[in-house]
């Protein structure tokens, strides 16, 4: 072992001392001004405006008089009678790794390559004699062309000199395809994450995003090649929704499979990928977890404890009970949005941008004077009614969830006592009470507007899940007859 250390380190100290300057830069592609990877966010005007410009490969190369690297006359090689960005790339790409090959072999824009040009000829009249596998540097990039080897230099730069305004033949798909560019799995991801951020609210934004790097860190965890976001198919990500299904539950795996299917059809509708798989993958059977209903003795029991100990947390509440809003949308609330004197709520909630609901006179005589507060202020901050608390709202939904908690363990409830048992029980009660002199059809429609839901069926299946309607008494249906026979 010492003597390896010291030969190691004898080598070491010889290679550094070795000229190690390239000739050569690796050759790139000047796609008009513009960044090709963000093409899906230009207007049409600037896509037009970048392909009106002459794209090329250039490179540089070291000039033997100055021994500095040195830029050389760009080569479009006809790319420039296509007419779409991704046929011109796609041609230029083709020239890109042809131009790197010939670079490696030797080739030097100073000399007359003569040897390199014959090296080629030959390969070309062997190849035309035996039709011996190409080279294995150009063999992933032989699209365009039938021959197996490359064009000499020469022919290379000439195509340059040669380019005409001749509008280019369609393309055989039988004797030859376009090499469609390279997209990895972060550059797709990152793109679309961009758009799905100017879409998505600020709430769910967040939680989206959580789920789509979930998925890319599993990937790089369990070594899948991300170098093409197309190498991504549907069993990779059926493997990692099984993946979420047993850590998780079903619910989360199909929240999974929604989030990722959502991101695969922004990533086709910018043609990165062909199509979005994802919705061919099947959406498992899950239960909802929904809040229970308090008892009339438990809201009672808990409206005195809240009067005595904790007066905001208890007209928060009262925002649930008697207006029927979701915790996040009273988080919402400004002092703006309370109009006490036209007995009108402003709420900003998920499914639009604002919905006016009423404010009933139990409520109103709740509410303590804001007209002098300012307008921009929240409704409620952890202090006061009317202040500035400057967080994200589903903070403020959770510190609120929090608060409440402590009333839970004051008595005792469960995990399935919350904020929203409010919602469900006052609407079980307002829909009992309607039910005793109006028809079913009219509760419900009466109740929509008081509810916000936004469809019958809606409000129907709300209603089935938290058991608002229930049978009158059945007894007499089952009563044993007069001679004491059992049913």
């Amino acid at each position: 072992m010492p003597t390896i250390s010291v030969v190691l380190q004898t080598v070491n100290e010889t290679v550094y001392t070795f000229p190690m300057k390239p000739n050569f830069t690796e050759p790139k592609i000047y796609t008009g001004g513009v960044d090709v990877r963000q093409w899906s966010k230009l207007s049409k005007t600037e896509q037009k405006k970048a392909l009106k410009k002459p794209w090329y490969v250039y490179f540089s190369f070291r000039d033997p008089k100055t021994g500095k690297l040195k830029r050389q006359a760009g080569i479009k090689g006809g790319a420039n009678r296509y007419t779409t960005k991704r046929d011109r790339l796609s041609f230029l790409k083709v020239l890109q790794a042809k131009l790197l090959f010939l670079l490696k072999e030797g080739f030097d824009p100073y000399q007359k390559n003569t040897e390199l040009e014959n090296k080629f000829k030959k390969r070309k009249v062997s190849t035309a004699d035996n039709k011996p596998e190409a080279p294995q540097e150009f063999r992933a990039t032989q699209t365009l062309s039938q021959t197996t080897v490359p064009e000499t230099p020469t022919e290379l730069i000439k195509k340059d000199h040669t380019e005409t305004d001749k509008t280019p033949q369609k393309p055989n798909k039988e004797k030859e395809s376009i090499e469609e560019p390279l997209i990895s799995v972060a550059e797709a991801f990152e793109l679309a994450l961009k758009i799905k951020k100017s879409i998505l609210n600020q709430n769910s934004y967040p939680k989206y995003r959580s789920r789509i790097n979930r998925f890319q860190k599993w990937l790089d965890e369990n070594d899948y090649d991300v170098s093409d976001i197309r190498k991504i198919d549907r069993k990779t990500v059926i493997s990692y929704l099984n993946d979420v299904l047993q850590q998780t539950s079903p619910r989360n795996r199909n929240n999974t499979r929604a989030a990722l299917s959502s991101l695969f059809s922004t990533l086709e509708e910018n043609e990165l990928i062909g199509e979005n798989f994802i919705l061919k993958i099947n959406v498992l059977r899950s239960v909802p977890e929904r809040n229970k209903t308090y008892t009339p003795h438990q809201l009672k029991e808990i409206d005195s404890y809240l009067k005595t100990n904790d007066p905001l947390l208890r007209l928060f509440v009262q925002f649930v009970s008697y207006n029927f809003l979701r915790p996040i949308e009273i988080c919402r609330l400004k002092i703006g949005d309370v109009d006490i004197q036209d007995k009108k709520i402003y709420v900003r909630a998920k499914n639009k941008v604002v919905k006016i609901k009423i404010i009933p006179d139990i409520m109103i005589n709740n509410i303590p004077d804001i007209s002098d507060m300012n307008k921009e202020h929240y409704l409620f901050t952890p202090e006061r009614i009317g202040g500035e608390w400057e967080t994200d709202e589903s903070n403020k939904r959770d510190y609120f969830s929090k608060r409440f908690k402590k009333v839970k363990d004051h008595f005792k409830l469960g995990k399935d006592y919350g904020l929203y048992s409010f919602r469900h029980s006052f609407i079980t009660g307002l829909y009992r009470e309607m039910a005793k002199t109006a028809t079913s059809e009219e509760v419900k429609s009466r109740l929509m507007l008081i509810t916000g839901h936004t469809s019958p069926q809606a409000l129907e299946k709300y209603l089935r899940d938290i058991d608002a309607a229930l049978p009158e008494d059945y007894s007499n249906l089952i009563k044993p007859k007069d001679n004491n026979d059992t049913p």
